[in-house]
């Protein structure tokens, strides 16, 4: 299956290539997968000792009996653990924020697509420029009052290039121009 960014666009290099899109990082896998499973084994083994030896000074419980050197090794471990854990989230937190950007990039880019299949939809309809423009705020979800307000214009006069809009699209509403407009991006 093709990936999303890298994709060819329309007679051009692929997205990746002309958004300056990177590819989406790879799976962990071998070695590092098993240091993070490592690492999250010794994190878990750790704080269910210093859990059990809180609870058992507040509750009464026996205590785990340990060597000294044994709790300093555990001791060692828990500041090791959290300190790569640590590490490991701002990691991850930057790679999250990268990812949050490519997808903000994403979206932007299909919302340009949108964009040029309205205009394009718009352009095969003649419509004059007043008209595009109150079909614009009807696409985006504006009310006539709204729209005559917006424009500066009687409601009188956005209703009249209402009417042509939906006569030119051949459809009897608002609801009937977005539904065709959304049928022409999808197909």
């Amino acid at each position: 299956m093709a990936r999303v960014d890298s994709l060819p666009t329309a007679g051009g290099p692929a997205l990746s290539e002309t958004r300056g899109l990177r590819a989406a990082p790879r799976r962990l896998t071998g070695r590092r997968d098993t240091f993070l499973w490592g690492l999250v084994a010794v994190q878990g083994l750790a704080g269910g000792y210093f859990l059990w030896t809180i609870l058992a000074a507040v509750l009464g419980l026996p205590e785990l009996p340990l060597r000294w050197q044994a709790r300093e090794l555990l001791d060692l471990a828990a500041a090791l653990g959290l300190v790569f854990g640590t590490v490991l989230s701002v990691r991850l937190a930057l790679q999250a924020r990268r990812a949050g950007d490519r997808a903000e990039t994403a979206r932007r880019l299909a919302a340009g697509a949108f964009s040029k299949v309205v205009d394009d939809y718009f352009a095969g309809l003649d419509l004059t420029s007043a008209e595009r423009d109150v079909a614009w705020y009807m696409v985006k979800g504006f009310s006539q009052a709204e729209i005559a307000r917006l424009r500066g214009t009687a409601v009188g006069t956005v209703r009249a290039q209402s009417t042509a809009v939906y006569r030119k699209a051949e459809v009897s509403g608002k609801a009937q121009l977005i539904s065709r407009i959304v049928e022409d991006l999808l197909l």
